[in-house]
């Protein structure tokens, strides 16, 4: 299994904005992240989806990878804050309001989803008994009524 990262330094904006874009990406595949990226509003997000391709070509790199950009999502995401810049500005009679101008380190760390291998039989066939069956609603409703009765 790849694991891939980058790092940008020292990006001019708080950590405290950044995080809330990584929050929107963290756990999901690159492509809908890369695409989360391109709408978001936040200024931030064109810095953190250049460190995500970033990332990406940084995975295909690695000796072993499979490939399938379509296997790779984000496994973390986060912003870490890194020097401020500390100015002054000029205020009325004589005095001076300090200006902290914020940086970030953002980290976009993508990993290669394993692939799912089913068991098959003698005859070639996946076998009934590993193919997940899942509930209706209607199933789980019962279940949950006959557990409040007991």
């Amino acid at each position: 299994m790849i694991e891939a990262q980058a790092t940008a330094r020292y990006v001019r904006s708080s950590a405290q904005k950044a995080g809330l874009v990584c929050d929107l990406i963290r756990g999901k595949m690159v492509n809908d992240a890369l695409t989360t990226l391109q709408f978001t509003k936040k200024i931030v997000a064109h810095e953190i989806s250049k460190v995500l391709r970033s990332a990406v070509v940084n995975a295909q790199q690695k000796e072993g990878f499979s490939g399938e950009v379509e296997r790779l999502y984000v496994s973390a995401c986060y912003a870490n804050q890194g020097p401020s810049f500390k100015r002054v500005r000029p205020a009325p009679m004589g005095r001076a309001f300090p200006v902290i101008k914020r940086t970030v380190h953002l980290t976009v760390c993508i990993s290669e989803q394993p692939l799912k291998i089913a068991p098959v039989n003698q005859e070639g066939d996946v076998t009934a008994a590993t193919r997940p069956r899942r509930k209706s609603t209607s199933s789980r409703k019962m279940t949950a009524k006959k557990a409040e009765k007991e």
